[in-house]
C-alpha cells in the first residue's frame, strides 16, 4: 500500500475486525504515515471502556479532531495539535425549515432520541408528561426509541431523516434532557429545521452548540420556566434560530483541509 493519512473516526474494531492497533502498527511500519483521529464518541454514556480507549489511542495521533469544546475538556486534552469542528446536520433539515413566528394554540414541544440510554432523560420526559396530563397547555410529541416502562401520550417511532426532517418542523419548541453528549446531533437537526432549543445545562456538547438559538436549564423547575419565557419571547428566539444555516458539508471541507495541510 502507499498510504499518506489514516483517519480514523471510532478507535474501536470495525465490521472487518480493523482498528487503531492496526492504525498504529501500519504507522510504526511507515513512520511518514499521519494519523489524524476524529473523537466522536466518548462512552459517556454507559461505555467506560470506550473512554480509555480513546484515552490510549490520543496520544498517538498526529492530530486531534473534538466535535465540541465540551468533548476535549472532558477527555482531558491538553495538547495542541487539535481542532474542534462542530458537528452539523445534514442539508435536508433545512429544506423543510419551519420559517413560522407564530405559535400553535396550544404550543407543540417535541424531542428525538434513538438512543434508550438513561442519560437521554426519559425522567425529565415523564414528568414533562406528567405536567401536561395536569395542565394540559402544552403539547409533547416524543420521537424514537424509548425504554418500555415510559409511556408518551404522543408518540412516533424511529423514522427516517426525510420523514424527521417533515416531522420536527410541525412543532414550536424542541425540548432536550439529554447529559453529557459529545456531538449532539438531535439538536442540530431541530435548529436546522428552525425550532428554537431547551436544553439541559449539563447537555455536554449541547450548550456549545445551542447557547445562541435557546435557554437552559438545570432541574424540570427551571426547564418549565425557560419553556414559558421562550413562549413569551417566541418571535425573538424564533428570528435567531433561523439565521442557523450551517451544514455538513461545511464540516467535510473542514476535514479536508487539515489532511491537506498535513
Amino acid at each position: 500500500m502507499d498510504i499518506d493519512v489514516i483517519f480514523c473516526i471510532d478507535p474501536r474494531p470495525n465490521d472487518y475486525g480493523e482498528w487503531y492497533q492496526h492504525f498504529l502498527n501500519y504507522k510504526m511500519a511507515f513512520p511518514n504515515v499521519k494519523i489524524i483521529q476524529r473523537v466522536g464518541d466518548l462512552g459517556t454514556h454507559s461505555k467506560p471502556e470506550l473512554t480509555q480507549l480513546v484515552k490510549a489511542t490520543m496520544p498517538h495521533s498526529d492530530f486531534l479532531i473534538f466535535p465540541s469544546e465540551w468533548s476535549k475538556e472532558w477527555i482531558g486534552y491538553e495538547g495542541d495539535n487539535f481542532k474542534i469542528i462542530h458537528n452539523c446536520p445534514v442539508d435536508i433539515f433545512h429544506k423543510n425549515k419551519n420559517e413560522s413566528h407564530s405559535l400553535n394554540d396550544k404550543i407543540k414541544l417535541v424531542t428525538h432520541h434513538w438512543s434508550m440510554n438513561p442519560k437521554k432523560g426519559f425522567d425529565i420526559y415523564e414528568k414533562l408528561q406528567k405536567y401536561i396530563d395536569e395542565n394540559d397547555k402544552y403539547e409533547f410529541t416524543y420521537i424514537g426509541r424509548k425504554p418500555p416502562e415510559y409511556n408518551f401520550l404522543n408518540y412516533l417511532p424511529p423514522m427516517a431523516a426525510d420523514e424527521i426532517s417533515k416531522e420536527l418542523p410541525r412543532h414550536d419548541i424542541y425540548i432536550t434532557a439529554s447529559i453529557e453528549e459529545a456531538g449532539a446531533n438531535h439538536v442540530l437537526e431541530a435548529m436546522a429545521a428552525g425550532l428554537p432549543i431547551v436544553f439541559h445545562k449539563d447537555g455536554g456538547s449541547i450548550p456549545n452548540y445551542c447557547s445562541e438559538f435557546g435557554l437552559e436549564y438545570s432541574n424540570f423547575l427551571e426547564m418549565i420556566q425557560a419553556i414559558e419565557k421562550m413562549a413569551a419571547n417566541y418571535d425573538l428566539y424564533k428570528k435567531k434560530v433561523i439565521e442557523y444555516d450551517k451544514d455538513n458539508s461545511q464540516v467535510v471541507e473542514s476535514y479536508l483541509k487539515i489532511i491537506s495541510d498535513l
